[in-house]
């Protein structure tokens, strides 16, 4: 072996101490890397925030790690990167794009999810009107938790806050007034995030 192979794992993370036992955890699974470095965002604004470059040359790992998952826009997400040493030296220059790139991959792989406070809506419709009703609903920014084949068809709903009330006015504007729409709870979502990939 001639390269160094360089392995990203990545874990959420809610509190400090979870952090950092999971540092050990990983680096203990590793144990036979030459390094493991680290980076973290935590706290709801980020405000929490470490790099560590584990016996490699400074700057040259955990910050081009921690630049990463801020350019990625995650929050609350360790990275511990392990490098097993295959023999070439890569230089200052080479070490920070191989960290860095072993970073937005094993994003990439994961994917990423956004946090967002969604409300629940209930309503029923009548069979005659469901086709037409059916195609509408799918080009709306909603997810359709539900759809029950009764007396009538019940359909339960997810759609972000911000758009409730808009949505709300053209559902019955769609049903024509003809069926009472019911609000439920509001709750938290994770939805499937595509950023920019300007980082690749």
């Amino acid at each position: 072996m001639k390269k160094s192979r360089f392995v990203t794992t990545l874990k959420r993370i809610q509190a400090l101490e979870q952090a950092q036992d999971l540092i050990q955890s990983i680096k203990k699974e590793n144990s036979r890397a030459n390094h493991n470095c680290v980076a973290y965002l935590l706290g709801e604004n980020n405000e929490i925030q470490h790099a560590g470059d584990d016996g490699e040359p400074s700057q040259t790992a955990g910050v081009p790690m921690l630049e990463t998952l801020q350019q990625m826009q995650v929050q609350n997400v360790l990275a511990v990167t392990s490098r097993y040493f295959g023999g070439i030296k890569l230089g200052s220059s080479g070490l920070i794009r191989a960290y860095r790139q072993s970073v937005i991959q094993a994003i990439h792989y994961c994917g990423l999810v956004q946090g967002v406070m969604q409300q629940q809506i209930f309503f029923d419709v009548d069979y005659k009107q469901w086709n037409n009703l059916e195609y509408w609903l799918q080009q709306q920014p909603v997810d359709i938790t539900e759809v029950k084949y009764q007396a009538k068809i019940s359909v339960s709903l997810l759609i972000d806050q911000p758009l409730i009330t808009s949505f709300i006015t053209n559902l019955n504007n769609q049903l024509k007034q003809e069926t009472t729409i019911k609000i439920g709870e509001i709750v938290f979502n994770e939805i499937e995030y595509f950023p920019n990939k300007k980082d690749d």
